[in-house]
Formats: structure tokens, C-alpha cells, sequence
């Protein structure tokens, strides 16, 4: 019988042990702060944006909301990133991606200090993951190895491939997995015989941003499939990189879309914010 992951039950644990924590540094006198900026109305980023608050309050911690007009300038959001670098009441700072054309996306990620950059996507803190230093990981990722640790899914020792090379999931994911003693490959677009590479996988992670591409045919019997992909099929419906009804059958274990890898994302960036507190001092 095929084990669905559950990312709902799983990030609402994780949730639970924030909000305890949360409280036991707020009796020690220390208040945790998100400040997060949202430029133009996308209304992806709008329902993201009111997670992240609606998290916040949940767990206990304070939020700052900063929605821009689209029409503000590179200048101007990089003014308020700097206002918000120096703030000593504000200990976490999110910029909602993506960014509106004019924008330079990895100037504005360079200019958040890297120990408030809670998404994890400074270089300093790529850096700092690829040689084991402490620092923050991006939460995509670090929700993905919650879910198979606290899926009782062992990871070292197994084959991981990872199909997908972005700085945001691919990348990242290939060292802590690799942190976690499995032998990794990073498969992508351009890889050859790309369904054999992936049949390889123990434990097979689908980044790729194609709706439904991984069919049965990409897959061994008894692995474990975390799909990452978030898209809308031919009737509007969400769905994920993987084919589900194809691939559910033949693997031992996979995460639902939605359901599965979404809400870990969230509860691994208010876990950042509480994290921001030690890396500060």
C-alpha cells in the first residue's frame, strides 16, 4: 500500500513545536519579527503573502507587511531593505519573488542582510550550506527532509535523484541531501536517457515545472517520489510535475499536490525566524 505524505499533518507538528518555542522566548522578553514586501498585486504572491501572515500569527510572532505599487522603483525597494537591514526590532526580512520585469531579482536578494535573509537565498548562506556552516537554509528544501524524516523514510545510503538544477530547490536540495549521506544526482532538461537516471532513485525529487511529465515510465517500483511542482492541468486543476494516478501504484511512497510539499515551505520559514534569533546574536 502506497504511503501518501501528508504535508499538511506534517507541517502543522512542525508548527506546533514553533509555537512553543515562540512562547518560550517571548517569557525570556524576546520578541520575533517577520518584516515582508510584496511589490504589485500578483495574486499567486497575495495568497503566499497572507500565509506567511496568517503563519506568523498562528505560531505567535510579528509580522510587518509592506505591499508596493508594480510601479516602484529598484531604488525605492532597495531603500526600504536597508531601513529594514538596520532595524533592531525587525529580525527576518522576505521579499515576495518574482519581481516585477524592471527589477534586478539578485540585486534585491544580495542587498537583504544575510542574517535576516530567512528564504535562505543570499549567497553568503548558499555558501554557507555548501561547506556545512550555519546559516539558513531555503525552506522549499528543508521542508522536503522534514518530510521524509518524519515519514520514518531513511535516507542514507539511498540513491536520491533530483530532476531539477534551480538556486531555489535543486540546487540546495543536492547538499542537504548529500548532508544526509545519500549519494545524489542532479538530472535536468539537457540530461541524456533521462528515464534510466531517474529509475535509478531510491528516493526520486521532482523539480522540473512541467505539469504531469513524470509518468510511470520514469520511475522504479518502491521509490519514493517528493514532487515539488505546483502547476494547472488542462481543466484548471492543480497538479504536480508528477503524474499521479500513473506513478501512485508503483512507488512506496509519494507527496500529494496539493497537500504535500506546500505547506512544509511555510512552516520551515517561521522556523528560519526563530532560528534568525541565535544566528543574531
Amino acid at each position: 500500500m502506497t504511503q501518501i505524505i501528508d504535508g499538511k499533518v506534517i507541517s502543522k507538528q512542525i508548527k506546533d513545536e514553533l509555537k512553543e518555542k515562540a512562547a518560550s522566548l517571548k517569557s525570556e522578553g524576546v520578541s520575533v519579527t517577520l518584516a515582508v514586501i510584496q511589490v504589485g498585486n500578483d495574486p499567486a504572491s497575495t495568497v503566499y503573502v497572507n500565509n506567511k501572515k496568517k503563519g506568523c500569527e498562528y505560531i505567535g510572532i510579528s509580522s510587518l507587511s509592506y505591499e508596493l505599487a508594480e510601479k516602484t522603483s529598484e531604488e525605492e525597494l532597495l531603500s526600504l531593505i536597508e531601513e529594514l537591514n538596520g532595524r533592531k526590532d525587525v529580525n527576518g526580512i522576505l521579499v515576495q519573488l518574482p519581481l516585477p520585469a524592471h527589477i534586478d531579482e539578485d540585486k534585491v536578494i544580495k542587498a537583504i542582510d544575510p542574517v535576516k535573509d530567512v528564504d535562505g537565498f543570499h549567497p553568503q548562506n548558499v555558501g554557507a550550506l555548501c561547506i556545512g556552516q550555519p546559516g539558513f537554509v531555503s525552506c522549499t528544501p528543508a521542508g522536503i527532509i522534514q518530510l521524509l524524516k518524519r515519514s520514518g523514510i531513511k535516507i542514507a545510503g539511498k540513491e536520491c535523484v533530483i530532476l531539477g538544477r534551480s538556486n531555489i530547490v535543486g540546487k540546495p536540495m543536492s547538499l542537504l541531501m548529500l548532508k544526509e549521506n545519500a549519494t545524489v544526482t542532479v538530472a535536468h532538461s539537457k540530461t541524456a536517457n533521462l528515464e534510466e537516471v531517474t529509475k535509478r532513485a531510491d528516493i526520486l525529487i521532482v523539480a522540473i515545472g512541467k505539469p504531469k511529465m513524470v509518468t510511470k515510465d520514469y520511475v522504479k517500483e518502491g521509490a519514493v517520489v517528493i514532487d515539488v511542482g505546483i502547476n494547472r492541468d488542462e481543466n484548471n486543476k492543480l497538479c504536480g510535475d508528477v503524474d499521479f494516478d500513473q506513478v501512485s501504484p508503483i512507488c512506496s511512497a509519494i507527496t500529494p499536490v496539493p497537500g504535500g510539499v506546500g505547506p512544509m515551505t511555510i512552516a520551515m520559514l517561521l522556523n528560519n525566524c526563530l532560528e534568525s534569533v541565535n544566528l543574531q546574536k
